[in-house]
Order: C-alpha cells, then sequence, then structure tokens
C-alpha cells in the first residue's frame, strides 16, 4: 500500500545527496522527510535511532507516511533480572524489524530508540512462516514450525501467538497481526485461508496468504542448550534455570536469562552489510546509552542479594544493553545532530508557519502566503472529519484546497495525522498537522481495535465450581462424563448433592445448569427438588419487597416528563469521527444504548462499566455533546479536583471547534472564577460544566440541565448521593464506574437502573502485574529503578498527609538519583495543578501520593504503581489505584504492601487475595461480584438480606427479581425462559473427543445446541462447528437430529419423548378430533393412554423419522 505522503518524496531529489559516512544538521520535524529522502536513494534498508523510546514511537508514525516500508523496532517492556517475558507482540514486532534489516531489503527504514538499538538480541532465527492459499505444504512440517518459533499450542484462538489443531484445520493468531486466521487443509494443500471472529470464532472473511513471526524471541535449541550445560558447571547458583534450558523447555521469563546465553551482539551488529544507520542527536544518544549502562549496573547491586550463594556480584553480570558507540559501523553511519556544531555544518533549513494556531484567518493567510512563494502544502488532519473541517473553514477563508486520499503535486488537504509538521521552503514542501493549524499534539497512543471476548459460557467451568440446577438447587460440578445407558453412549454433567447424591444431566437439558455466584462455599441442596423449591420459597417471598420499590421507580419513571432529544446532527457525526481511536465494539454498543435512551420519551438512568482506560469517557462525551445540541446543558460530576481539570481538558479539546462554552466548577477557581461560571450556568450561557460535589451546592442552578454524568458515583457521599437522587427523575442520568459497589450493581442487574458493559480492551493492552506482600525496601529500590531505566514514570501511595514527607525521605535513600514530587488533598489548588503538570511533563520520576489520585488520571507514561498500606484501603479503591498504571502497550505493575508484622484482618486478607487474583484486563465485573461475596450484598433498600443472594446465587436473585417486577407489571407470571424436554432414544449422539477434544470446547458446544429454539439456529450451530472443527462425524450428525427433534418437541409442548422396546412414548398429548383422525392415517398402530401417545419406533434413525412424524401430526405454522 502506497504511503499517503510518499509522492512528496520526489522533492528530496531536487537536494544534493547525503554523503555515506557523513553528517547533516537535521531539525527533529525533518528527521521523518529526511529519512524518507534516504530511503529512497539507500541501497538497502536505513535503520535510524534516536535517544528515546516514545520518540522513536512517534517518528515511526511520522516516517509510515512517506515510506511504505516503515518498522518500529521496539525494546522489551521488561528489564534486566526480571523473570518475566516481553509480550509476545513486542517480540513479534522486533522479529518482524530485525528480519528486515537482516535480510537487507532496499527502501525500508527501521526505527528503534537507543534502547532498543544496543540491547543484547538472542541468536533464535527471526524468519516468519508464510503459506497462501494454493500452495503445497507439509502439515506436520508447518505445525511444528509454528510450535518451534514460540507458539503456544491451545483448543481456541484468543490471543497472539496462539495456534489450535482440529483434524485438517489450523487456527494460528500471527503474534505480530491484527487478526486470527483459520487455515484449512486437504492433506498437504492449503484450500483455504480465512479470518477468524475471536469472540465467536467463526470464520469471517477469506485472506490470500498468512504471515506468521516467531512469538517468542528466545527459544531453546541445541546451541543454548550447550551454552545452558556449560553454566551448570560455571555457575551453579541458577542450576535449576540451566537445567530446564538444556532439556529444551521454554518457560515464562526465560528471556531474562539472555545476557548469560549468548554472545555480545546487538541489532545493528546484525543488519545487513548494504544497511545505512542514521544516528540523530548523537550526543544525546551516547548520554542515554551511558545511562542505561549504568542503571543496569546499579539495578544489578539492589538485586545481587537475592540471587543466592554463588551468584555474581554487582558489576560482574553478563549486560543486557551493549556499548552503541562499538556497534556503530564508522564506514555506513550518517550523524544527524538537531543544531549545528560548527559554522560550516551541511543542514537542512526549517521554518515555521507564520500564523496563530487555531485561528482560522490567520492559518490561512500562512498557507496563503506559503502557496504564493512556489510551497506545495499538505495539511494532514486526524481523521476525514477534521480534514473536511480544515478544507471548509480554509475555504471560507479564500484559500480552496481540495480533499485528497494522499499527497501528489498539488497542494491537498489529507485525512492522515502527523506528529510534527514542518515548513521546509529550500525543498519546497511544507507538511502541516494539528500542532500547526490547531494548536493540539496528537494523541500519542496508536489507533486501537479492541479484541473482542471470547463468547461466555462453560469455558470458566471447573470440576468442584459449585453451580445450581433450576430443579435440584446447589450442585457441586464434578466434570463432563461419557455414560453408557442401555448400550448407547452419551455425554453427561455430573453434579454432586448433599447425602452423596448424583446427578446426570445430559448435555442436551445444559440451559438448565449455571454457574453458582454469590458466597464462596454455599449449602449443597438436595436432590430431587423439595429443598430447593423451599429456599426459592423463602427468597421469592424476600424479593417481593424489592420487586414493588423496582415497579414503583418504573411508575414514577413513566410519570416523569422527559426530554426526547433529535437524531443526531452533522456536527455530532463530525465530532465522533474526530476521535481518535476506532471504537471498540462494545463501546459502539454502549454509545448506541445512551443514544436510544436519550432519543426515547422517559428519563434516562443508565450505568456503564469497564475497566479503567476501556473508554468509558467517549461515551459521555457524545452524550453531551447530544444533549448541547439541543440546547440542553451538560453538568459532569466527579469525585476528585484532579479528575475535574483532566476532563475539562478533555472535553474542552473535543468541543473546541464548535460554538460550545465549556467550564469547570471546582477549588481550583478563585470564589471570583467560580461566581462567574454559576452565573453562565443560571443564565444558560455555559452548555457543559465539569465539577466536584460543589456543583450540587445550593447557589448552583441551571437554566435547563438536560444530562447528568456521574463519574464514580460510589465516591460521593450519602448526602451528595440524595441530591443526586433528587435529579434523577427529571433529568438524564449517565453514570461511569469501573468497579461499581455490590449495591450498585445489584440495581443495575435488577432492572431498577439500564446497564451496558464495555469488557472489550484496547488493543495492545496487556493485564497489569500484580504483586502483593509484606513491605520490602529491596523490592521497592528495584520497581523504582526499573521504571527510571524504561523511560517511565512511578505512582507511590501514601495515604498519611501528616508523614508523606517522611515517605520521600526514605524514598531518597534507597533511590537517591530519582526525582521526587508530592500530591495531596491539602495543597493549595495552585500548588497541586503545578505539580501534576511538571509530573505530565516528564519532570518528575517518582510522585508520592495519597489516594488523591485514584480516580481517572490518565497518564499513559506511568507503569509502575506502589501501594504502601494496600490492607486499609477497600477493593474498589485498590482497583481504582492499580488502574491508573498500564494504559499504554508498557507492561505494568502493581505492588500492594502491608506491614511485615502486623496481623491482617481476615476481610482485608480477602480484598488483597481478591485484587491479586483479578489481574486480566475486564475483570472489574468480577471484582464488583467477589466484593459482593465480601462485604454482603446488602439491597437496595436496606430490606433484604445477604443471605438470600447466597441462597441461590446471584443470577438467580437477580431472575427471581426480574420475574417478580414483570408479574407486578403485567399481572402474569413469566414463562420458562428454554422447556426441559426429556428424550431418550436408543441413538449414539455426543460429540466424540478425536472430534473436538477439549472439554471446555465440547462443554460450550453443547450448550449452544442446547440453546437452539429453532432450526435456523441449529443449521447455525452446524455451520459452526464444521468451520470450527470439520466435517461432522456420524455420532455428532446424530446429536443434531435429536436437537432438530428438541426444537419440534418445544414447538408442540412434549416434555417428554423416551423410546420403549419397539414403541416410544410422548407426553402430554391431548389431541382434538381432527388429530386422531390424522392419526389413525399416518400411524394406525399408536394408541393414546394417560395423556401420552405411544407410537412404533420408526426405523433407525429413529429421530429422523420421529421429527418427521412430528411435522406431520402437528404442521408447524406457515412462516
Amino acid at each position: 500500500m502506497t504511503a499517503p505522503l510518499q509522492a512528496l518524496v520526489a522533492r528530496w531529489r531536487a537536494r544534493p545527496t547525503t554523503p555515506v559516512p557523513g553528517l547533516l544538521v537535521v531539525p527533529p520535524p525533518l528527521r521523518a522527510f529526511f529519512l524518507a529522502g534516504m530511503a529512497a536513494n539507500a541501497p538497502g534498508p536505513v535503520l535510524a535511532i534516536v535517544p528515546g523510546e516514545r520518540e522513536a514511537e512517534e517518528l515511526a508514525d511520522d516516517a509510515a507516511l512517506f515510506v511504505s516500508d516503515c518498522l518500529f523496532l521496539p525494546a522489551w517492556e521488561t528489564l534486566p533480572f526480571e523473570h518475566v517475558s516481553p509480550t509476545v507482540a513486542t517480540m513479534a514486532t522486533r522479529a518482524e524489524a530485525r528480519h528486515t534489516l537482516r535480510t537487507g531489503t532496499p527502501g525500508a527504514v527501521i526505527i528503534a530508540s537507543v534502547r532498543a538499538a544496543v540491547q543484547r538480541v538472542s541468536p533464535s532465527a527471526v524468519d516468519p512462516q508464510v503459506i497462501r492459499v494454493g500452495d503445497t505444504v507439509d502439515f506436520e512440517r508447518f505445525t511444528t514450525a509454528l510450535g518451534s518459533a514460540g507458539y503456544d499450542r491451545t483448543d481456541r484462538v484468543e490471543t497472539r501467538g496462539e495456534f489450535a489443531i482440529r483434524g485438517g484445520i489450523v487456527d494460528v493468531y500471527p503474534a505480530q497481526g491484527r487478526e486470527a486466521l483459520r487455515v484449512d487443509f486437504w492433506g498437504d494443500r492449503v484450500e483455504e485461508i480465512t479470518s477468524i471472529d475471536i469472540g465467536t470464532q467463526r470464520s469471517s472473511g477469506d485472506r490470500p496468504s498468512l504471515m506468521a513471526y516467531p512469538a517468542r524471541e528466545v527459544r531453546p535449541d541445541r546451541n543454548l542448550a550447550e551454552a545452558a550445560r556449560e553454566l551448570l558447571r560455571s555457575e551453579p547458583w541458577a542450576a535449576s534455570t540451566w537445567d530446564r534450558i538444556a532439556e529444551g523447555l521454554s518457560f515464562p521469563g526465560l528471556e531474562s536469562w539472555l545476557p548469560w546465553l549468548t554472545d555480545e551482539r546487538t541489532a545493528i551488529d546484525e543488519a545487513h552489510p548494504a544497511t545505512t544507520v542514521v544516528l540523530f542527536e548523537p550526543h544525546r544518544a551516547g548520554t542515554r546509552a551511558a545511562e542505561l549502562a549504568r542503571e543496569e549496573t546499579e539495578l544489578a547491586a539492589a538485586l545481587a542479594p537475592t540471587w543466592g550463594p554463588g551468584a555474581p556480584v554487582a558489576g560482574e553480570h553478563p549486560s543486557l544493553f551493549l556499548s552503541l558507540e562499538e556497534s556503530l559501523p564508522a564506514d555506513r553511519m550518517v550523524a544527524a545532530p538537531a543544531v549545528a556544531a560548527r559554522p560550516g555544518d551541511d543542514a537542512l533549513t526549517l521554518r515555521g508557519l507564520d500564523a496563530a494556531p487555531g485561528d482560522a484567518a490567520s492559518v490561512a493567510a500562512g498557507i496563503g502566503g506559503l502557496i504564493s512563494s512556489g510551497v506545495q502544502v499538505v495539511v494532514a488532519m486526524d481523521g476525514e472529519a477534521a480534514a473536511d473541517r480544515v478544507a471548509r473553514g480554509l475555504a471560507e477563508e479564500g484559500i480552496g484546497l481540495p480533499r485528497a486520499a494522499a499527497a501528489g503535486t498539488e497542494s491537498v488537504v489529507i485525512a492522515a495525522g502527523i506528529h510534527r509538521g514542518f515548513v521546509a521552503p529550500e525543498l519546497g514542501v511544507a507538511v502541516l498537522g494539528e500542532q500547526e493549524v490547531a494548536g493540539r499534539r496528537r494523541a500519542h497512543r496508536r489507533t486501537r481495535v479492541g479484541q473482542p471476548q471470547a463468547a461466555p459460557g462453560y469455558g470458566d467451568l471447573r470440576p468442584g465450581d459449585y453451580v445450581v440446577h433450576h430443579r435440584h438447587g446447589i450442585g457441586r460440578f464434578e466434570g463432563l462424563v461419557t455414560q453408557a445407558l442401555g448400550g448407547v453412549e452419551r455425554d453427561y454433567l455430573l453434579i454432586a448433592y448433599a447425602g452423596h447424591d448424583r446427578l446426570y444431566v445430559p448435555t442436551d437439558q445444559l440451559a438448565a445448569v449455571r454457574k453458582y455466584t454469590g458466597g464462596e462455599a454455599p449449602r449443597l441442596s438436595r436432590m430431587g427438588g423439595a429443598d430447593w423449591e423451599r429456599t426459592r420459597g423463602k427468597v421469592r417471598k424476600a424479593v417481593a419487597v424489592v420487586a414493588q420499590e423496582v415497579v414503583a421507580l418504573h411508575r414514577k419513571r413513566a410519570r416523569a416528563a422527559g426530554h426526547a432529544y433529535s437524531a443526531d446532527t452533522p456536527w455530532q457525526r463530525e465530532m465522533e469521527a474526530a476521535f481518535a481511536y476506532e471504537e471498540t465494539p462494545d463501546q459502539v454498543t454502549a454509545i448506541a444504548d445512551v443514544k436510544a435512551d436519550m432519543e426515547a420519551d422517559g428519563p434516562m438512568d443508565r450505568l456503564v462499566f469497564g475497566d479503567v482506560g476501556f473508554g468509558k469517557t467517549e461515551v459521555a462525551i457524545r452524550a453531551a455533546f447530544k444533549a448541547v445540541q439541543d440546547g440542553r446543558q451538560t453538568a459532569v460530576l466527579v469525585p476528585t479536583t484532579l479528575l475535574a481539570q483532566q476532563h475539562y481538558q478533555v472535553f474542552s479539546e473535543r468541543f473546541d471547534p464548535y460554538p460550545m462554552r465549556v467550564e469547570m466548577l471546582s477549588r481550583f477557581l478563585t470564589p471570583r472564577q467560580q461566581k462567574t461560571v454559576v452565573a453562565g450556568l443560571a443564565d444558560g450561557s455555559v452548555d457543559v460544566v465539569i465539577g466536584t460535589h460543589r456543583l450540587l451546592s445550593e447557589d448552583v442552578a441551571f437554566r435547563d440541565l438536560g444530562l447528568l454524568v456521574v463519574d464514580e458515583e460510589q465516591r460521593f457521599g450519602v448526602g451528595a448521593k440524595d441530591k443526586i437522587k433528587e435529579l434523577r427523575t427529571s433529568v438524564d442520568v449517565l453514570t461511569l464506574t469501573a468497579t461499581p459497589i455490590p449495591r450498585t450493581l445489584e440495581m443495575a442487574l435488577t432492572g431498577i437502573r439500564s446497564v451496558s458493559r464495555i469488557s472489550t480492551p484496547p488493543e495492545d493492552r496487556h493485564p497489569i502485574i500484580t504483586l502483593v506482600g509484606a513491605y520490602d525496601a529491596p523490592t521497592v529500590s528495584a520497581a523504582i529503578r526499573r521504571e527510571m531505566l524504561r523511560e517511565g514514570q512511578v505512582f507511590y501511595v501514601h495515604n498519611r498527609v501528616q508523614s508523606i514527607d517522611h515517605a520521600v525521605a526514605r524514598l531518597r535513600a534507597l533511590v537517591p538519583e530519582a526525582r521526587y514530587a508530592i500530591a495531596h488533598g491539602q495543597m493549595s489548588e495552585g500548588q497541586l495543578e503545578g505539580v501534576m503538570l511538571e509530573f505530565w511533563n516528564g519532570e518528575h520520576d517518582v510522585l508520592v501520593a495519597t489516594t488523591i489520585i485514584e480516580s481517572g488520571l490518565d497518564l499513559p507514561q506511568v507503569n509502575t504503581l506502589v501501594v504502601e498500606r494496600a490492607d486499609l484501603l477497600g477493593l474498589a479503591q485498590l482497583y481504582q489505584l492499580r488502574g491508573r498504571v498500564g494504559r499504554s502497550s508498557q507492561r505494568a505493575y502493581a505492588y500492594l504492601f502491608h506491614p511485615e508484622h502486623e496481623r491482617l484482618t481476615e476481610e482485608a486478607y480477602r480484598r488483597l487475595e481478591a485484587i491479586g487474583e483479578f489481574g486480566d484486563l475486564g475483570s472489574g465485573f468480577q471484582l464488583a461480584l467477589r466484593d459482593l461475596e465480601i462485604r454482603g450484598a446488602g439491597s437496595v433498600l436496606g430490606n433484604v438480606q445477604s443471605g438470600h443472594i447466597s441462597a441461590v446465587g446471584f443470577d438467580l436473585y437477580i431472575e427471581l427479581v426480574a420475574e417478580a417486577v414483570e408479574e407486578l407489571e403485567t399481572g402474569s407470571a413469566r414463562r420458562e425462559a428454554l422447556p426441559e424436554v426429556r428424550i431418550e432414544l436408543p441413538v449414539e449422539a455426543h460429540l466424540p473427543e478425536d472430534y473436538v477434544p477439549d472439554q471446555d470446547a465440547r462443554l460450550e458446544a453443547y450448550r449452544r445446541l442446547a440453546a437452539a429454539t429453532s432450526h435456523a439456529a441449529v443449521d447455525d450451530v452446524v455451520e459452526e462447528w464444521v468451520d470450527r472443527f470439520g466435517p461432522l462425524p456420524e455420532k455428532a450428525t446424530a446429536l443434531i437430529e435429536v436437537a432438530r427433534l428438541r426444537v419440534e418437541a418445544v414447538r408442540i409442548g412434549l416434555t417428554e419423548i423416551v423410546g420403549m422396546r419397539r414403541e416410544v412414548r410422548l407426553s402430554p398429548v391431548a389431541l382434538v378430533a381432527s388429530q386422531e383422525v390424522r392419526l389413525q392415517r399416518i400411524a394406525p398402530r399408536s394408541v393414546v393412554r394417560d395423556r401420552a401417545l405411544f407410537v412404533p419406533s420408526p426405523p433407525s434413525p429413529p429421530t429422523v423419522g420421529l421429527t418427521e412424524f412430528l411435522r406431520t401430526m402437528w404442521p408447524p405454522d406457515p412462516e
């Protein structure tokens, strides 16, 4: 694919060729264009090295606008001596860049930070596995090669670096790829390659080929095994590790042992001889390389005492980071300082745009001046909407630049943002971006595409888990077993009950079983149903109170006059298109839910919950814009002044191009400023206000409040909540939360409030490594040093203002070279704002703060959190604090400490255990349910004890409330969702283990089939099974026929179809006269007795014959 600004590179040819080796002064904004010019004439690839990792990422983004073959070589996000592997995506991206460097691809540009360039590289191969449709590929060799390349074999692919084999089908999620692929073999011929939807595991589109780079950077082979055996003799202190490597085993953290196993060699050393190396800012780069070596040594000194007897002392360990100076090839290097050091240095000249950013007339005049002087101008804006808006604005000022998909030979506006624009008169070209035109920096993080989550079901059901059977009650799941009854094999769920009873549940009745949530060890029910019915009866009576309150609230809402908002305007669509990232599927759903609520007549009361950083704020921004478009005001209520400040900046930036006034109301403002904002709310001149509880003060009155957004409602006190409750029946309310407190969760799920869940993580977001334990000073020192080594920052939480200075003093003694700052709620607004701004700009390494940093702050460069007294904080607080890190593609760490010699309370222990257990992305919902168990659920109004929830399980409790609500509102009881049908026929109908080997996948497949209530749904299951597992074997086909028979039974109302020697009993049956006549015609030997119909057994297979009989006897309604 051609890069959007590639045509501009022709302008570079007018300049004299840069000599290699040589020196050229290149101002930072011109780096990307300069590299494109170099690459156009280079005999091999161009490797560009910049001092910092973030600089490298931004330069790679910009260079990709000019060069179609541009790759980023990242450094490991893990650090020396840290027994954690880098992410699969990082290792594969490095492999792709290194492969391009080693093969010498002419015209390619590879961009690396100093850290990435001087990191020791693995001797393991970096070649990709490549296959195309129509190729003949040895099946065994291909799958073996994937395993050798570090891919994990699983039963279903869900994340990068995994593959699965089912018959002649191989699913692969390329480690560097953006989608999983399914390869369908016929023998050794590749018949088809399709993409896979991770959520459904279904094929979704044809692809011509598969390319999979290695998923692990260090892979044990013969040479590494030999090196490990040698180390067993020379370095016996790590014998257990060397043993595993010598045996060819791969394990997490293997990469951290790389320096002991390989020679000193960097990516620069292994580059093809035709590679040109460009070193930007040589002095800064050299300083950074020296810093890396020093910091690695200091980190070794801090950790060496923990390595055990016989380990080398600090300074005698092999280094991960090698010498930059020794790696650079003097004969193939171009030094590119940012400023000239001597008068005669060859230099590229740069000038700024003669205009005030953000002022349309000024920007248009500046662009007009450039064009009239013969300079080709390309305005590169983020997104189609922004590009359209700028083109229109310029046209209104008399500068008619056409919109184009890519640059050509004329001045245009394109939708491809650039971090650093430039004006280069000597080259006759100018590229202007957000910074130059609008005065805004581009979002640093790259476009994200959320990974859909696996479909919910039985994948997490393990033997020993508690389950709820709708008829028999709470039991313990013992596993999926195959039983032979009457000579016929079938699969059953085995459930244990009180008194050593066992229940075998046929897989076609799976819908009757669900996983239990509500308490850690519930009492097992007695089988038979009487015990369970008594329990359900008690809970039903208790939930009646809740149901009455729900109905009263529904009726009150129905009476309340809401405002039905208009459909989206062109401005709304334009503002939404300017969002810097691609929306995740869950975000799209949540936004649609909120808009539907707003466009309805009644007032909205919706809860949106999702993990920190999953995009809840964007939902609120779009809702606020919609409200303002209809002339209504929006109030955004947040728990802290810091969060108010951050939201104010975000909302202001997004709404800046439109005639909307956004203000903030918090103690960051002087009394006079607050008075002005309050007056603006009263007269309607303020459209959106973001504030703390100050918004709920008596003096604050709105002219026409339409929408209230509440961020983290659980952080507000009772008085504030009562004030919010007063507003709730008259205005639209949108509540955002990452960890809903149990009562909020209960209210949402019992139908009192509508709920949207955002559970899809942004791409390249990784679970936070959470470490829970007693306070340990060396661990704190190592954590801070590691973060500094990768140019990151640290949050250190000390939640006592009185002793926070002592905490800083302790840290200074541990890590004296770090730069510290303090933040707490008793500081003046000016001080607090100043500290946070300095920290945001990277002027401090460690921010020692109280829990004031808990809510919503978005600082992607902060990736280590240390909490001193985690045992004193609630689960929701711990979760919120942990959410301050891990908001970028870097691996994040959370250290949650408790005092070494103090005894923890049971509740504190369980909270810390829970936060440690739930480290996965999207785990906020599970944490809220665990909080429900730890604290008890309470109830909506305190009328129902949490014992009722643990008695029947959370899911069933919610269902009982919903049933009671429906009965009160409609006067009739809710019908059972999926009637149970007992089918016992002499048919071997199950999924053979050799067809679906994994028990989780089989359970999920059975669940899908059990939930099918129509022939179309059964057809869909067949299509999915053939797609995922291959052609149906005979027993699976028989299972499908049983499902079709069940569909007919449900339609007719039968609950039993049981084979009895030479006949089949169908019940219950009540025939009218015409049906009796029809029965005698089609089955003359059949008998009706006690509401049961006995018919002769049809020939084998009986399921097909019985299905035909039912459709003839009780014809379905014509569609």
